[in-house]
């Protein structure tokens, strides 16, 4: 089975799409804030697949103890998934840190690093018991290059690529695979939350082609299928429009 976080939209509900295409999956855990999100996606999915099983669970990952409370109430079912695919994150507010709101940090901390953390240490004992199991962050670009006004986001996007180079450390000479996808623009509802307005975030990708949540969600599906041999480190992936974080080719 897959478990998703933020699978209520962009590229976690893209992932939960794809995978539910795929006749291998044998079910999917869909994990997010939103759960009548969820459970429209759920009868969609269902609608499509009659022969594997869809969960939706109400869960903030950024709430540790909540965390805790869905581990030790599911324990069963965590037990058959195979997958963790940690999509859930954000960037809240875009200003220089002189500027910057503290509660801004704490949400883009408590969900891009904490939360993928504590999803991470839950599902880490199942993993271990079989011997198996796959990992994929969901990183940026933002891991690997600072820019104005990306402070703290920029930090958090660090600290996966850190994690996930740490983690594939600590597991070494078990079966378990750590992969990081970390993407460049891409167009969700990433900038309408960074930025509180539509008018804004669309200006984000204005005149440029961008990135979308399934190119995304077909790059994770590409490295989650591999032989168990082989593991996909990182993947680092920019629309054709950019060459960098702050290189960006507008017509």
């Amino acid at each position: 089975m897959i478990l998703i976080t933020g699978a209520s939209s962009g590229i976690g509900e893209a992932c939960a799409r794809i995978f539910a295409l795929d006749p291998r999956t044998r079910g999917l855990i869909l994990l997010a804030r939103r759960k009548d999100r969820l459970e429209k996606l759920a009868k969609e999915l269902r609608h499509k697949r009659t022969d594997f099983e869809v969960h939706v669970i109400e869960l903030d990952v950024r709430r540790r103890k909540l965390v805790a409370g869905f581990a030790k109430a599911n324990a069963k079912l965590l037990a058959n998934a195979n997958v963790l695919i940690n999509s859930a994150g954000m960037a809240a507010g875009f200003d220089p840190i002189q500027q910057g709101k503290t509660e801004d940090w704490d949400a883009t901390i408590d969900t891009n690093v904490k939360g993928l953390l504590y999803m991470t240490h839950i599902m880490l004992p199942h993993f271990l018991d079989k011997n198996d199991g796959h990992i994929v962050n969901l990183g940026s670009v933002a891991g690997y290059e600072v820019y104005p006004k990306g402070n703290i986001y920029c930090a958090s996007k660090f600290a996966v690529r850190a994690i996930n180079e740490s983690l594939r450390m600590d597991l070494l000479g078990t079966k378990i695979r750590v992969s990081s996808v970390s993407p460049g623009m891409v167009e969700t509802e990433f900038s309408r939350v960074r930025l509180g307005d539509k008018k804004k975030a669309d200006a984000v990708y204005a005149g440029m082609t961008p990135l979308t949540g399934q190119d995304i969600a077909e790059a994770i599906h590409w490295c989650v299928r591999r032989p168990r041999h082989v593991n996909i480190q990182d993947m680092i992936i920019y629309p054709t429009d950019q060459a960098s974080p702050t290189l960006v080719s507008r017509k």
